[in-house]
């Protein structure tokens, strides 16, 4: 294992706390907006699964958090999306509309003889992140199966949407896909498996990127395979192994041509490769913390932004920046750790 340079867990800030569901935050994705807001969606209940009870009624729910300034400074978190469900798993990206989409799953655990069932929805922000639709639109590819999301939607050249997806039929194997809308998500189909046939164990978690020769690039939890498509998902190369174990990948292109595949395990770590997935350096721990479900930008500097989470009891979202080079990450400045009110009057936090 390669450690960065710098103390792992000295370099990192709390965004987000406690926002008002049971001081359980986890599942951060954060997208860089058009007009350069950092915009980062989360979950928060009281535990790392949050069925409704006389405490939280409606049980877990999806959270939001603006920065206006790079990740200095945060407002304070407001309800994105909370159902009479568990609202878990929350990813947001911009269409090249302006539209936002928000995608989630909610959760029954299982109980009084049922299994455990899972549905995906997505809703969507017209006014760039400040109010969202009131009524969640399901995503349902197959009647028989089971559904879950852990990674944003992709828009295509031409405008296609693909929403990655990990999914569970009974009596069969957890395996990974897609689904597909050509009318700005209005509706979904075009279910796509990728590679239904592999003996690999690569069932959930998918996270879909468009590398820059046009290829789709994903991996997969828990062996952390890999595949790629040249028909922009429509099929896929046999899933290989990395070589590297990993949870809840999310992967980036820097500006430089570096491909980052960030994940957990160990603790929050991150992949480098300099040959768009062909070899691998790492890993390069992030931070000790062993939540992870990382998600990363680059700032107009060259910095990576990466958020993620730490788990147990009174979890919370943290951030740090740190440059990437081919042989390593370098940490960055730590940032500002305050919140913004309403009004927009910033409150240091302890």
């Amino acid at each position: 294992m390669e450690k960065s340079s710098g103390d792992a867990g000295a370099h990192f800030v709390r965004i987000t706390d406690d926002a008002g569901a049971g001081g359980y935050e986890a599942f951060p994705d954060v997208t860089r907006l058009r007009n350069g807001d950092l915009y980062c969606v989360f979950y928060a209940g009281y535990g790392h699964v949050s069925a409704p009870n006389h405490s939280l009624p409606k049980g877990g729910r999806v959270c939001w958090m603006r920065s206006r300034d790079n990740g200095k400074a945060w407002t304070v978190p407001k309800i994105l999306v909370d159902t009479d469900l568990d609202d878990r798993d929350p990813s947001v990206m911009e269409t090249s509309d302006g539209t936002l989409i928000c995608n989630f799953f909610t959760y029954i655990p299982a109980g009084d003889g049922r299994p455990a069932t899972h549905y995906v929805h997505i809703v969507r922000s017209y006014d760039n992140g400040e109010t969202w639709e009131a009524q969640p639109q399901l995503i349902q590819p197959a009647p028989d199966a089971k559904f879950a999301c852990s990674s944003p939607i992709l828009e295509l050249p031409g405008g296609d949407l693909i929403l990655p997806l990990y999914f569970s039929r009974q009596g069969r194997p957890t395996k990974t896909g897609l689904v597909r809308s050509s009318d700005r998500g209005k509706t979904w189909g075009d279910f796509t498996v990728i590679d239904a046939d592999s003996e690999h164990e690569h069932d959930s978690e998918p996270h879909i990127i468009r590398l820059p020769d046009g290829r789709l690039f994903t991996t997969m939890r828990p062996c952390m395979c890999q595949s790629y498509s040249s028909d922009n998902g429509r099929t896929w190369t046999p899933a290989e192994p990395t070589g590297f174990q990993g949870h809840a990948p999310y992967h980036l292109v820097t500006s430089d041509g570096l491909l980052l595949c960030a994940h957990r395990l160990p603790g929050t770590a991150l992949h480098i490769s300099t040959d768009l997935g062909r070899t691998w350096k790492g890993p390069f721990v992030i931070d000790d913390v062993p939540g992870a479900y990382p998600s990363m930008v680059e700032l107009p500097d060259g910095t990576i932004f990466c958020v993620y989470y730490e788990e147990g009891g009174g979890s919370s979202i943290r951030a740090t920046r740190f440059r990437a080079r081919a042989d390593g990450i370098a940490r960055a400045r730590p940032l500002a750790e305050v919140a913004v009110d309403s009004r927009g009057a910033r409150t240091a936090r302890p």
